[in-house]
């Protein structure tokens, strides 16, 4: 037996994942709900909102995020009005950010008006959730996180954060907590930069259908690998490291859940 068969799924997490993206979304919500792993059904646009929120809550694990992601931007950047209407419905908001990668670049301007817009209602809202994308971009997202949404008015979680320590130590020391992948443990060079954030500042995600665990869709209970693996980088049993990562969630969201 692996270690992954010993962790309970009712002590998984993971925050960042397309749950409507699946071939079958309403099946996928209900198999992620009866395994009770708290799962964050992210979205990239305000048109899935309803849908989400509706189905999200007749369930006691998974929650709806309100999102905007920037990789549509280009075509879609009319839609934070639309996103703004939604808000006062939402806690948790993505999933939205930026992304300088080479296919939207050209979007990169109308990214970051966006993304300060995001920012700013959240601020002005107060005690919102965000899981932000920050493909080559991240001094960029870090400054317009500083700039535009103080720690006391919402939470960031960096989602598949590949940047430097020293961006990692920055993200830190602005209160971000990041949601950590089985992709990310891919690339050798990221398992330093993993091991400098504080294990109390660690979520884990799937972001989910986007990512593939052997020859199919990454699913929500395919967290446990990342547990996994965190407990081989940190030479810590899976069991603590699930439950570091449960008291995490508990931290970041505080009572209201």
């Amino acid at each position: 037996m692996g270690d992954r068969d010993l962790i309970a799924t009712a002590d998984l997490v993971d925050f960042h994942c397309h749950l409507d993206l699946y071939p079958d979304y309403p099946a996928m919500m209900q198999e992620t709900e009866k395994a009770g792993i708290f799962t964050l059904a992210v979205t990239t646009t305000p048109q899935a909102w309803p849908r989400n929120h509706e189905l999200a809550q007749r369930t006691k694990h998974v929650r709806a995020a309100l999102g905007l992601h920037p990789q549509l931007v280009a075509d879609r950047a009319s839609e934070i009005s639309l996103w703004e209407r939604y808000l006062p419905e939402a806690r948790y908001i993505g999933e939205v950010g930026l992304d300088a990668g080479p296919r939207f670049f050209k979007s990169l301007d109308a990214q970051k008006r966006v993304f300060q817009r995001v920012l700013q209602c959240c601020a002005d809202a107060g005690d919102k959730i965000l899981t932000v994308h920050s493909v080559r971009s991240v001094k960029t997202v870090l400054d317009h996180l500083e700039a535009f949404l103080p720690a006391d008015k919402g939470k960031v979680v960096l989602h598949w954060f590949t940047g430097t320590k020293n961006e990692a130590k920055r993200a830190l020391e602005l209160g971000c907590y990041f949601s950590i992948n089985a992709a990310m443990f891919h690339n050798e060079r990221h398992a330093p930069m993993i091991q400098s954030i504080s294990l109390d500042r660690v979520l884990t995600e799937t972001d989910g259908p986007f990512t593939q665990t052997g020859d199919r869709q990454s699913k929500p209970s395919d967290v446990a690998i990342v547990v996994e693996k965190l407990g081989h980088l940190h030479q810590l049993p899976t069991e603590q490291v699930s439950a570091t990562v449960l008291n995490n969630l508990r931290n970041l969201v505080g009572s209201q859940g």
